[in-house]
């Protein structure tokens, strides 16, 4: 039994070990009928004399705590438990730095799952995620590789490894990259725990709270809850039918002097609109006129099922004005938590310390097997097959909504990416169609979480068309149009 003692402490020393055991007996963590070690066991295991002990033992026996069986040793009595602290509220037994955590609002998505799971529909059809299919991914595959990497590279798969990264995994990156039209070198490929973050790592270095941050509206709500954790100032400007309206940017600029301009360009999240080519050089321009840094967020820059490739914003940089971000957890697995940025000039070597005081290292064995698992072929053979998948889903959702959902919906067909943008007519809220989809065995991310001002975003709701076969996507959307039906009556 493991005892604190205080030996500067002016309290003796037998009632230190009796105010320990005191408080033991009386929580319940040592149980009635529990033997006591032996005094002479406990006075060597703690250096002290065994009188010490056997009076802190006669003490709990006097207030009947314990009790003795000769032969056989000292015994926890059944005792009543402390009494609960009463409370007058429902955080009054807090300490006060708990009373008045801030309240940020954070977790649009945990509460779409809280609705979901106090619904308990037996078959709940969920088109709120943010990922693609994971089980287009072969994971039987994927597992035999952790295997291999174990047998082939021993103890060292398990070490902390390049704090950059595995440099076998940069240089795959890198080759990627080139076959998307982006020429970069390994050394300025930093691995991250999944693209967010390296949102926060590139936000966290760049600005302090209170500082400006600039970015689209709507916007990825995971984003807006971090900037906001961090208490940055968020100044957005609107997306339209070709993303970010750059021509409205430079007021803000001027107005606002921001520090960083975060920017979703190809499939944008939501809306799934992509930066045009025009505004693309005129970001980079803008960039450069006001100094200011661009974060690009290419999570699913390459999920393409038409249309003419844009380049991505880095491909545009003469050095040093952009940040790209991606991530292998939309296309492959969401929990294999392996992402990436790139980044030229002093700020990479700032982001690789501060990559290190963040969390070390990124998982040493999931970077070595995905190496191995990710070549060039595999990956665009993977891309490919999927890409097919879910174009054929995102006809099928655009055919679901027009056969159950009323007239008056309004939806923009992206190009490709994860998801569709849909309005509602203007006198339905998605808020208020939320509980009753969910009660329908449905449900979707209501669009209020992706503007700054919740208010904007009422008739909006973003839907998932890449998790779900055709089939359970027709059924979805169908108790989706029971909902809005629902709700059109009530409204």
């Amino acid at each position: 039994m493991r005892i604190p003692l205080d030996r500067q402490n002016p309290l003796p020393l037998y009632a230190q070990i009796e105010n320990h055991l005191r408080q033991g007996i009386l929580s319940g963590s040592l149980a009635p009928e529990t033997r006591l070690p032996a005094s002479r066991q406990l006075a060597q295991d703690l250096g002290v004399n065994r009188i010490t002990v056997e009076n802190a033992y006669s003490a709990l026996e006097a207030d009947g705590l314990v009790f003795s069986r000769v032969g056989s040793g000292t015994y926890v009595l059944p005792t009543n438990p402390l009494p609960k602290i009463s409370k007058t509220s429902a955080d009054a037994s807090w300490p006060l730095w708990q009373q008045n955590l801030p309240d940020r609002g954070l977790g649009a998505r945990a509460a779409v799952e809280g609705m979901r799971l106090s619904a308990g529909h037996p078959d709940p059809i969920s088109f709120a995620g943010g990922v693609s299919d994971s089980r287009l991914f072969p994971a039987d595959d994927f597992r035999k590789v952790l295997q291999a990497v174990m047998r082939r590279d021993g103890i060292d798969a398990l070490d902390y490894g390049d704090r950059r990264g595995y440099a076998p995994l940069r240089e795959t990156i890198a080759h990627i990259l080139a076959s998307q039209g982006l020429q970069i070198s390994p050394e300025n490929v930093l691995i991250t725990a999944g693209s967010q973050q390296a949102l926060a790592l590139v936000s966290q270095l760049l600005l302090e709270p209170g500082d400006t941050i600039l970015v689209e509206s709507p916007t990825y709500s995971g984003a807006l809850d971090l900037f906001r954790a961090l208490n940055f100032k968020i100044i957005s400007v609107p997306v339209d039918g070709q993303g970010m309206q750059v021509d409205l940017l430079e007021k803000q600029l001027q107005q606002h002097h921001p520090k960083l301009i975060y920017t979703i360009p190809n499939f944008h999240n939501p809306t799934g609109t992509c930066l045009s080519g025009a505004r693309r050089h005129q970001l980079i321009v803008l960039s450069d006129r006001y100094n200011v840094p661009i974060l690009e967020d290419d999570f699913v820059g390459d999920l393409r099922y038409e249309g003419r490739a844009q380049p991505a914003l880095k491909a545009l940089d003469p050095g040093g004005r952009v940040i790209h971000v991606s991530t292998f957890s939309k296309m492959l697995m969401p929990g294999l938590r392996v992402g990436f940025l790139v980044a030229d000039g002093p700020v990479y070597d700032s982001l690789v310390k501060f990559k290190r005081v963040n969390d070390l290292a990124t998982s040493g064995l999931i970077q070595r097997a995905l190496e191995d698992y990710v070549t060039v072929g595999r990956y665009q053979a993977h891309l490919r097959r999927s890409s097919g998948i879910f174009h054929k889903r995102r006809d099928a959702m655009l055919v679901a909504i027009q056969r159950h959902l009323p007239v008056g919906i309004q939806i923009d067909p992206p190009q490709g990416g994860l998801f569709l943008w849909m309005k509602l007519p203007q006198n339905l809220s998605a808020d208020a169609l939320l509980p009753l989809a969910i009660s329908e065995g449905v449900d979707f991310m209501p669009g209020s979480g992706f503007f700054l001002e919740e208010a904007d975003g009422l008739n909006w709701l973003r839907l998932n068309f890449v998790v779900h076969t055709e089939e359970k996507i027709e059924d979805g959307i169908k108790r989706l149009g029971r909902a809005v039906k629902r709700l059109q009556s009530i409204s």
